[in-house]
């Protein structure tokens, strides 16, 4: 799925391919690809899954988190639906188990990169995958902003859901959509502020407007 300017909301790369994990500044050599279409891949991401699910599968770090993900996601595909997954997986991965971490595979290659650096939790990101479209950025980039908490992307991820506008909803948690702090050179920073004094506006607009043609 793609938004209005035609920016990808969901994952590009095959399903269980190591896009994120397989960057040796990332993950190093402990990347994994699932392949749903090979049984003894596929066995794998369900052995994954199983050991995932109960927390043994490897050390509880975001990489870790990533790898599990990516086998849901494999083995999803590969089984054909998300009951027949858990079954093939047993022990304690649940059909919600397995959807939510399936989810967090599907996310845009941007968002996941910062889950696999740690700057947005992967317990944050599976909240953050259950809304579509190029809200998913929007959370992201204010969880990466704000700082929010789980609970607090929870919340949010649930209000966009119930309807609400992101704009609305992260009001609502303390956090204003589009509000970064930006450190720039000082002879950056006293142009910037000189040319917004003689053109009576905000620094604000001028780097929206110099941001919006550097990115066209």
């Amino acid at each position: 799925m793609r938004d209005r300017r035609g920016l990808p909301t969901d994952r590009e790369s095959p399903v269980g391919e190591p896009v994120i994990r397989g960057d040796p500044a990332v993950a190093g050599d402990r990347a994994a690809r699932f392949d749903p279409n090979d049984p003894e891949s596929l066995a794998d991401a369900a052995d994954t899954v199983r050991r995932f699910s109960q927390n043994t599968a490897g050390d509880p770090d975001n990489v870790f988190m990533l790898r599990g993900a990516a086998a849901c996601a494999a083995l999803v595909r590969g089984e054909g639906s998300y009951k027949a997954a858990a079954e093939r997986a047993g022990g304690d991965a649940t059909v919600a188990f397995i959807r939510k971490w399936a989810r967090v595979h599907d996310l845009p290659r941007s968002i996941r990169r910062y889950v696999a650096h740690g700057r947005i939790a992967p317990t944050a990101a599976k909240h953050v995958a259950r809304v579509a479209g190029e809200s998913r950025f929007m959370l992201a980039w204010a969880v990466l902003d704000h700082d929010l908490t789980v609970r607090e992307v929870r919340k949010v991820a649930s209000a966009i859901n119930d309807g609400a506008t992101v704009e609305a909803a992260l009001a609502e948690v303390g956090a204003e959509l589009g509000e970064l702090t930006l450190t720039l050179p000082p002879s950056t920073y006293l142009e910037l502020r000189r040319q917004a004094a003689l053109g009576d506006t905000d620094p604000d607009e001028l780097v929206a407007e110099a941001l919006a043609e550097y990115l066209e």
